[in-house]
């Protein structure tokens, strides 16, 4: 039970491209994650910065520790741009962002994301 209240099973749907996977972990930053949890689902258009691809949500947070160290596959709050990114390489954010979680399967998708491309993230 604890398990399945700290972590948050999501699908990412991208149009054109397939459905990926992910995990959002409450630990991570407790406020962000509960926030973006509760509004799910959310979409948006897919902005796209070296190795990120990112989209802004109706959802507006400060910062949770936040980091400016990101891994591969990991999914992130932007407070500055009220975005939910992903980063599917080794690019790193250009300002710090909240860490959500991580994709766990389908990251390869997010590299053939393009500007404008719709995406939709809810909870599987």
């Amino acid at each position: 039970m604890a398990h399945e209240v700290s972590r948050v099973r999501v699908k990412f749907v991208i149009e054109g491209i397939g459905t990926a996977e992910g995990e959002l972990i409450r630990h991570l930053a407790p406020r962000t994650v509960d926030t973006i949890t509760r509004a799910l689902p959310l979409e948006g258009y897919a902005s796209t910065w070296l190795e990120e691809v990112y989209f802004e949500v109706p959802v507006r947070l400060g910062s949770e520790k936040a980091v400016k160290n990101v891994e591969k596959g990991t999914i992130a709050y932007w407070p500055a741009g009220s975005a939910i990114c992903i980063f599917y390489g080794s690019s790193q954010p250009i300002e710090p962002v909240n860490p959500m979680g991580h994709i766990t399967s389908g990251l390869e998708l997010f590299a053939r994301v393009k500007a404008g491309t719709k995406i939709r993230v809810e909870k599987t």
